[in-house]
């Protein structure tokens, strides 16, 4: 008999192409995976991956086995969910990939709440601004700002459905430099930028009476989106240059008088985000009453 837990671990390695990726994707540990892997093999009989020091990379007995095994570990998976469901608060962990915007803006009013309701819930959310395989990654869903998904995915909003992408600047830095009255005034200013993973780096767009404006800046500082976007509004505050981001990301630097917004009458609008998941399997649990707590609108 093959122990269930090699399997999963066999599985997890395949998907994430490598122990180390596979241990973060899974919960485990790259050494416990490479166990498992290695007795699954010897009780098989036949060579599962090839190794290198740079990459593991599935034999074709590898390929077929885990072409098989996958579908099968999901059933099983769902199976064992279906009992879960007869419990009177569902329980368990639930794993969500999101983008640092939506760790920052939209989960703080929904995750307190949801894990008071389901006290017997783990939650864990990987901020990431790729956006990733949900099952390869581990993770049971993700969130992200546009609802054109893969064909198996289902998308559920979450968080507000409008948004707008704001434009500030620091008091001292409009003292210094003049405050702009239209989106090609930004031209002449220095403004803070943000890259993408991917390198792309868009321009901003504006909007007022059906006339849409883009305007592709320069300035000192160019920051990661995502993981340096905080330097980005230091800098700002600072006097750096103009800022361009989420309006709710801003709105306390409004308040606080750090930054003044600019250009309001021609900041555009975008829906909200959305939280996908697979649809060609039963959903687990735990992600049902997320699902279930985020459409019956509790904060």
């Amino acid at each position: 008999m093959m122990d269930l837990s090699d399997l999963n671990a066999f599985v997890a390695v395949a998907r994430a192409g490598g122990f180390r990726d596979g241990a973060r994707a899974s919960g485990g540990s790259a050494s416990g995976l490479s166990e498992a892997v290695r007795r699954l093999e010897v009780q098989l009989g036949v060579r599962l991956f090839n190794r290198t020091t740079r990459s593991v990379v599935p034999t074709e007995a590898g390929l077929s086995l885990l072409e098989r095994l996958g579908p099968a570990l999901s059933e099983v998976e769902a199976a064992l969910d279906v009992v879960n469901g007869f419990r009177d608060r569902p329980a368990g962990s639930l794993r969500l990939n999101v983008p640092v915007s939506a760790a920052r803006l939209i989960l703080p009013d929904i995750v307190p709440g949801f894990l008071a309701a389901y006290p017997g819930i783990r939650l864990e959310v990987i901020a990431d601004e790729n956006f990733v395989d949900v099952l390869a990654a581990g993770c049971d869903a993700g969130i992200r700002y546009d609802e054109r998904l893969e064909q198996d995915m289902i998308a559920v909003p979450i968080g507000p459905r409008v948004q707008h992408f704001a434009t500030a600047a620091s008091p001292a830095y409009l003292a210094r430099h003049g405050r702009p009255e239209h989106p090609s005034d930004l031209l002449g200013h220095s403004c803070v930028r943000g890259r993408f993973a991917s390198g792309a780096m868009l321009p901003w767009e504006f909007e007022r009476d059906g006339e849409v404006v883009r305007v592709d800046p320069t300035g000192p500082l160019i920051v990661r989106i995502g993981g340096a976007t905080d330097l980005a509004v230091d800098a700002a505050i600072a006097g750096t240059g103009i800022i361009g981001l989420f309006e709710g990301w801003l709105r306390p630097y409004f308040e606080s008088g750090a930054l003044e917004p600019i250009l309001e009458p021609w900041w555009p609008s975008f829906p909200g985000p959305f939280l996908y998941y697979p649809g060609r399997r039963l959903v687990p649990a735990p992600l049902r009453a997320f699902i279930d707590f985020i459409k019956a609108g509790r904060p």
